[in-house]
């Protein structure tokens, strides 16, 4: 294992000091390391907090401020964070509105999220994100995971929220946006997790996991390399078989942390062409590297049909370390 860290027990103590400290005019950090909060939060505003294990960055800290999230809380890698966490960051962040929960759906963060939800003793609403079209179970979850869709969600919901919507109406509108919402994953390598110093699964030099999970989880099948062009045929025909619907769409091409840029805007190109043969159209679109699984080699495509409140929500002002436009 080549990676740039020093003592492995504190790698992400070490990269949350460094990422506040790059960003620090948008955002600090809790006592003991707990929760990442937006530096200047806004009064009556209903306050989003997510949060999940690390080594997905820059989801959820990334998407701190402005235009989305209010706080953070980052677990140990691929580990979820602990109900203490979310219940100091709930209090740190709750101007008096209420908070509202984005939660992959990953059986360790409903559970965490769900106790802290109880124990808080405040006014609180979940959404529970689950685009994931690739297996209706997996190691981490009971029914589809959450993904790179959860990007989406916390976008579209923070920009209702900075306009004043109120706990019930973004809990309704972060449900719809979901189910709006599709996606799924191909990995080329393995990740290697720090703690464990090895690949988490053993991959041939010419195979590759088809719809693979952000934590390494198997996915549809292990298949012979194909090319880009087969690639997206398959993972188009999955999100919109599913999706059952056709106009205009959000496509995001999202990369798991070991794939050029290059590469994903090529996989861009080839999947774009196949969503017009299902009557899909993007007319919104992002590229890169934002909800990824450490150094994993491979790319998500992510669907999210549009209606009026949906794109206003994608082409609000937004201000994080990782997502800026608008301002």
């Amino acid at each position: 294992m080549k990676k740039l860290i020093n003592d492995v027990s504190n790698v992400l103590t070490e990269s949350l000091d460094g990422f506040v400290a790059a960003h620090g005019d948008i955002i600090t950090l809790g006592a003991e390391h707990k929760f990442v909060q937006r530096r200047v939060l806004k009064p009556g505003k209903v306050a989003l907090l997510s949060g999940g294990g690390s080594g997905h960055e820059p989801l959820h800290a990334g998407f701190v401020g402005h235009g989305m999230l209010d706080a953070a809380c980052p677990g140990q890698v691929f580990t979820s964070p602990t109900p203490d966490q979310m219940i100091a960051a709930a209090e740190a962040v709750d101007t008096g509105a209420g908070v509202l929960f984005i939660v992959k759906n990953y059986e360790g963060d409903v559970m965490n999220f769900d106790m802290a939800r109880e124990m808080a003793g405040r006014d609180i609403e979940t959404v529970i994100t689950d685009d994931d079209v690739a297996v209706e179970n997996s190691l981490y979850t009971t029914g589809r995971r959450g993904v790179a869709g959860t990007l989406v969600v916390e976008k579209v919901v923070g920009a209702a929220a900075e306009q004043g919507a109120d706990l019930r109406a973004l809990k309704q509108l972060g449900d719809r946006v979901n189910r709006a919402t599709r996606s799924m994953g191909v990995a080329l390598t393995s990740c290697t997790v720090p703690a464990a110093g090895k690949p988490t699964f053993d991959m041939g030099p010419t195979e590759m996991e088809m719809g693979v999970g952000i934590h390494g989880e198997p996915g549809r099948r292990r298949v012979a390399l194909r090319s880009a062009d087969e690639i997206a045929e398959e993972m188009v025909a999955a999100i919109a078989g599913d999706l059952k619907a056709k106009g205009n769409a959000l496509f995001f091409v999202n990369g798991f942390g070991g794939t050029p840029a290059m590469e994903l805007y090529l996989m861009y190109n080839a999947a774009a062409a196949q969503l017009a043969k299902h009557g899909i159209t993007p007319v919104r679109s992002l590229v890169g590297s934002y909800v990824t699984s450490l150094d994993m080699a491979g790319c998500s495509i992510t669907v999210t049909m549009l209606d009026d409140e949906i794109t206003k929500g994608w082409d609000a002002p937004v201000h994080t370390p990782a997502l800026r436009w608008g301002l």
